[in-house]
């Protein structure tokens, strides 16, 4: 194994350091306790939807095992687990009676999380929605934006008294652009810009879901975002101008309303319903930002040399820009580029674009795919040097972008445990922790050892004894 990087340098008294995952990716469990079947149920019975041709029906068995993952994150020293909850498991149907058996099973991982002095952020929309309100229309129907709303209420009635940070959403931007606009993700429709409708009536639902949340008892409320830095791929106003409309498209569309109050100019007139007196929800006042970052972006005007297939998703022929690969970095299992100095630029970006209008920031995910097994020779040894080199990286560009006056709170690895990539299957490994999905046995990677000596060096560090 390669040398360990050298020490980090030292980060603010109380940085947040989380771990994160989600619902549909580990909770298995799908018929237990009532819990309803969801998009992403669905998706994953569609012949061909899934790469790997698996479904998430146990994946890691977290439902059952919960305790056993709490423990790992105890001994891992986090401060916050950022987790989702199934809203089909709470409302089979995303709206009526709500099921009882299904919260019962939050509430007992609040308690244990609490009592091992872990902070539970749980994310109340990580993509699955209940394929019940998908029927009737999914994100493309307002509807769903108050049945939302509802739900986000139930929840808070019963755990805000032990959660002190919640998020809204994860990644709305993937929802529109995947799941409605290219089908590559559920609920697999190829609307392409005609899912314009799916980023208002998410938006809608987040500031709705502020709302609701804060009337109930909650605090501390953000969103999990996915941004990028867009490079231009050319040197002609064409090139700049597609740029320009990615950037949009992938970043402002989202932010800006949130963050503003108001769409980038000629989008608002897109969108559906009373646009401003929903913008006026959209932008209630959050407590934080969450950003969700992976790598860069780089777009050109469209040319026969762009590329049409981009980290295994097949891209129309008559987008209005071109992507391409990203050259001369290396690259993740998924084909990722890695590209620290991304994050670096993103952050500064967003303070300078927003200024006073940005709230304090949380990295919500920042992770990698690399398939390191157990040493044959040494089972219980999982060599993932790339996984520490990757995040090593990428704290020190966020430990640059805080020392040039970016606020941000904290920094969440994106993920505990190994898990269903979503249309990858299990061809992906983004965990801390590796998962053997025949027996379940949870391996810790050398990289949950490194977070772990990072973790404490922090802490070492505010008690004054730091290396």
């Amino acid at each position: 194994m390669p040398p360990l990087p050298p020490p980090l340098p030292a980060f603010p008294s109380g940085f947040l350091w989380g771990v994160s995952a989600s619902a549909f990716q580990i909770e298995g469990a799908v018929d237990t306790d009532g819990r309803g079947p969801s998009t992403w149920d669905a998706f994953t019975r569609d012949p061909g939807r899934i790469k790997d041709g698996s479904h998430a029906d146990r994946t890691t068995d977290h439902y059952h095992r919960y305790r056993e993952d709490v423990a790992l994150m105890a001994r891992l020293g986090v401060g916050a687990y950022r987790f989702s909850i199934s809203w089909s498991r709470v409302q089979p149907t995303g709206e009526g009676p709500v099921n009882q058996q299904g919260l019962d099973f939050y509430d007992r991982l609040v308690d244990e999380l609490c009592a091992a002095g872990i902070t539970p952020v749980p994310t109340l929309f990580h993509w699955d929605t209940p394929l019940a309100l998908e029927e009737r229309g999914g994100w493309l129907n307002r509807d769903t934006a108050r049945r939302f709303a509802s739900y986000a209420s139930i929840v808070a009635e019963r755990l805000a008294d032990r959660v002190p940070r919640w998020i809204t959403l994860n990644e709305p931007a993937e929802i529109t652009l995947l799941g409605y606009g290219l089908g590559e993700h559920a609920p697999g429709k190829r609307l392409i810009f005609d899912a314009l409708p799916v980023a208002h009536h998410q938006l809608l639902a987040h500031g709705m879901g502020v709302e609701a949340l804060r009337a109930a008892g909650a605090r501390e409320i953000g969103i999990a975002a996915s941004h990028s830095p867009v490079w231009t791929a050319g040197d002609t106003d064409e090139d700049r101008a597609a740029a320009e409309l990615y950037d949009t498209l992938m970043n402002r569309l989202f932010a800006d309303p949130i963050l503003t109050g108001a769409y980038p100019e000629g989008w608002a007139e897109l969108m559906p319903g009373p646009v401003a007196e929903d913008l006026k929800t959209i932008s209630t006042p959050l407590d934080w930002y969450g950003i969700n970052y992976y790598n860069p972006a780089l777009v050109g005007a469209p040319k026969a040399d762009a590329v049409t297939t981009l980290a295994g998703i097949d891209l129309p022929p008559d987008l209005p820009f071109g992507l391409h690969e990203i050259e001369g970095h290396e690259r993740t299992d998924f084909g990722w580029p890695v590209v620290p100095d991304g994050l670096h630029e993103l952050l500064l970006t967003f303070r300078t674009r927003y200024g006073d209008a940005l709230p304090p920031i949380l990295i919500t995910e920042n992770g990698c795919s690399y398939g390191d097994g157990p040493d044959p020779q040494d089972p219980g040894r999982v060599d993932d040097a790339r996984r520490i080199a990757y995040h090593d990286g990428h704290l020190r560009a966020l430990h640059r972008a805080m020392a040039e006056g970016v606020d941000v709170r904290g920094y969440f690895i994106w993920s505990i445990l190994d898990n269903f990539e979503w249309a990858e299957g299990y061809r992906q490994r983004f965990g801390l922790v590796h998962v053997d999905y025949d027996t379940l046995a949870r391996t810790p990677k050398a990289s949950y050892a490194w977070y772990r000596d990072v973790i404490r060096g922090a802490v070492a560090d505010v008690a004054g004894d730091g290396r």
